[in-house]
């Protein structure tokens, strides 16, 4: 078993494109994913499975198809790509009073690198607001708030023509600690007990009880 996050754009947005969190956690379980857990209402899942990233996209993105009768693009994110995007945060240690301000945008695929190169020249005159480039994430510092700058989504589909998704630094640093405590309990039982992994998926279903909204 590997234990992956995915992340869900533009849902319960503005009371569109609405998905129950419970609903989506059953439904989910209902595809074979283990100890699914959610975080917020935007669209971030944790869960295990042994299948493929490609799989695992097109399983959920056709799961919410059918049941919704919407298009979500869904990104699918392994631990290790969620070491990277934490371990690697530019803005940090320096703006590290200020977790407010600091964003992550994933991208769902690798850009061509003429694109990213021309991404690399575009001229910062949206304030204070910065964005450095790295693999597929983009970390921003927005001291002007995420909701004004212009290096939102929308910039970065335009520039990079892929799929783009944000979350705020507090939603990374959770989504982090989530990854690893499914991993490690998992695990743990696993190595005690085979018989017991049916405790760990009780153990790790109970959702957080959040109701902050996140950039999508």
């Amino acid at each position: 078993m590997k234990t992956f996050v995915a992340l869900l754009r533009g849902i319960n947005v503005s009371g569109q494109k609405k998905v129950p969190m419970a609903q989506l956690r059953q439904q989910l379980q209902d595809l074979g994913l283990k100890g699914v857990q959610t975080y917020i209402q935007s669209g971030n899942i944790v869960f295990t499975h042994t299948a493929s990233v490609e799989k695992l996209t097109n399983m959920i993105h056709t799961m919410i198809k059918e049941k919704y009768g919407f298009d979500v693009p869904v990104l699918i994110l392994t631990e290790s790509d969620l070491r990277r995007t934490v371990e690697n945060n530019p803005y940090l240690p320096a703006h590290e009073d200020e977790m407010q301000f600091l964003h992550v945008t994933y991208l769902e695929g690798k850009p061509e690198a003429q694109k990213v190169e021309s991404l690399r020249n575009v001229d910062m005159d949206s304030g204070k607001d910065v964005f450095s480039f790295k693999d597929q994430f983009i970390y921003l510092y927005c001291p002007g708030g995420y909701g004004k700058t212009k290096f939102n989504n929308n910039f970065f589909e335009s520039k990079l023509k892929v799929k783009a998704t944000t979350r705020n630094w507090k939603t990374t640093l959770q989504l982090w600690h989530m990854i690893q405590e499914v991993g490690t309990i998992y695990l743990y039982l696993v190595f005690l007990n085979p018989l017991t992994v049916p405790v760990c998926y009780m153990i790790i279903r109970s959702p957080l009880v959040i109701t902050q909204t996140d950039p999508l």
